[in-house]
């Protein structure tokens, strides 16, 4: 699997020739999407879908297709089956019988605050390779080789994020949802989740915007 971190909490992943996008939110290109054979989103918040141009790439792609929580999926109950829902403890292949398969974990983003409603949110493992958590602090009850960490976030303390890394206990953990932070900022969180998590059988990577990784 070649994995490729575009921006912020988005990723493209490649493997038997299938080419998935996760997260395709506000701080991404345009063109985040194109080429892509499906889609994960894991929740509704700008950072991670743009309806619009969700809509747009699934007008210009006929075969395209989108794995979401319910309640975000509802929003495109018109396009017949083409965004489709899915809840913890599901399984899907991507690509059908002998495809990426992928198992769904999770259900509600972390908290941001009392006063702020939770909203849906399901973290995708995908080809048993690489979990994405989306807004939560999910727990898989399998092995995961690669975890994609939320380095910063309004709902997120730097102690939460290592201790997460030090429970799911990947080989190799990939910090992503970092647009929040400035260039010191992210210098600072890396360093930090580094020197909490990093060991002899753990590596912390700081993936660089659009330069492919392979994982394995």
């Amino acid at each position: 699997m070649q994995l490729t971190k575009i921006g912020h909490s988005c990723v493209r992943l490649h493997a038997k020739g299938i080419t998935i996008v996760i997260d395709p939110g506000a701080f991404n290109p345009a063109d985040v999407l194109d080429g892509a054979d499906a889609v994960l989103v894991t929740h509704e918040h700008f950072d991670h879908v743009v309806p619009d141009q969700l809509r747009a790439a699934l007008a210009d792609n006929p075969e395209l297709q989108v794995w979401t929580n319910p309640a975000l999926a509802a929003q495109f109950a018109d396009l017949g089956g083409r965004v489709l829902a899915v809840t913890h403890g599901d399984t899907f292949e991507i690509g059908g019988t002998g495809g990426v398969p992928v198992h769904v974990y999770g259900e509600k983003h972390a908290t941001i605050h009392r006063d702020i409603p939770l909203v849906d949110n399901v973290g995708f493992l995908v080809d048993g390779e690489v979990f994405h958590p989306g807004d939560a602090l999910t727990v898989p009850d399998a092995p995961v080789p690669t975890l994609l960490t939320p380095a910063a976030a309004p709902w997120l303390k730097v102690a939460e994020a290592a201790d997460y890394v030090r429970e799911v206990a990947p080989r190799r953990a990939i910090l992503i949802h970092d647009a929040v932070l400035s260039d010191a900022g992210r210098e600072v969180h890396t360093r930090l989740l580094t020197g909490l998590t990093e060991g002899p059988e753990r590596d912390v990577v700081t993936a660089t915007p659009g330069e492919p990784l392979t994982l394995g």
